[in-house]
């Protein structure tokens, strides 16, 4: 069983919902970036999500590309920074999972194989290529597999029924369902339809499903567990990253943790 699998079981027999964060590695500075990853693991997050810096995204909004060209600019983080972190993070959090969030052009660079061997050695659970279509994913998701490594599926608002179909039949670890179209951000309220979608998705998933884009409070992290496995938070909690706000961290960290049910 993968720790991903023992993670929402464990959630599930808690009778509560995994909290899931996102934090940019290097930003505003890699120690610091350390620290905050560390405090949200702490203080209630059950799996992280390990951003790494990107010149050119297409997913993430205006926190997240700051902080990307921070680090890229202040400190020249590159992947084989970010899967060190992940080693530290591992020895420190053997229990906790830990997700590469990454654009594929970096992984590229580093080569496929080179990277599912090093993310491996580091300790790293999942894999989440955020601008790399199913289609075009026969290249690094064998790679993975062989060492034992989750390719995280995304599914947005926007996913057909034969297509959400062709994709739930491979999935691994846990799904992404992305609850807004756009980018990255904090939002007041979840979207309508968003309740409807997540119980259709989760009654077709083998894996636990969990929602993420515009989650930033208790009331969004609740509104999202009611009907989801998982709950993810990003942009909120880099805002305070980038300041170096370790005490926001640990407070929302701690409501989001609340909306999940803990």
């Amino acid at each position: 069983m993968s720790r991903f699998a023992d993670i929402f079981q464990s959630c599930k027999a808690r009778q509560c919902k995994a909290l899931i964060a996102f934090a940019s590695a290097g930003a505003p500075d890699m120690e610091s970036s350390e620290r905050a990853m560390t405090v949200l693991l702490e203080n209630g997050a059950d799996i992280l999500e390990l951003g790494v810096p990107f010149s050119d995204p297409t997913a993430d909004g205006t926190v997240i590309q700051q902080a990307s060209q921070i680090a890229l600019r202040d400190g020249n983080i590159a992947l084989s920074d970010v899967l060190a972190l992940a080693g530290r993070l591992r020895r420190r959090f053997p229990d906790k999972g830990l997700v590469i969030f990454s654009y594929y052009n970096v992984i590229f660079r580093m080569g496929v194989e080179e990277f599912a061997r090093r993310a491996a050695e580091a300790g790293v659970d999942g894999v989440l290529v955020v601008d790399l279509p199913f289609e075009e994913s026969s290249e690094i998701r064998p790679a993975l597999e062989q060492r034992g490594l989750d390719w995280v599926t995304l599914v947005s608002p926007l996913t057909g029924p034969e297509r959400l179909k062709m994709l739930l039949a491979d999935a691994k670890g846990f799904v992404y369902y992305i609850m807004q179209l756009g980018v990255t951000g904090v939002r007041r309220n979840i979207p309508d339809g968003a309740a409807r979608k997540l119980e259709a998705i989760r009654a077709a998933s083998p894996v636990p499903v969990a929602a993420g884009f515009g989650i930033g409070s208790y009331e969004t992290a609740h509104a999202a567990a009611l009907h989801a496995d998982g709950v993810i938070s990003g942009s909120a909690l880099v805002q305070m990253q980038l300041r170096k706000d370790e005490e926001g961290i640990v407070r929302l960290t701690r409501e989001l943790a609340r909306g999940c049910g803990k």
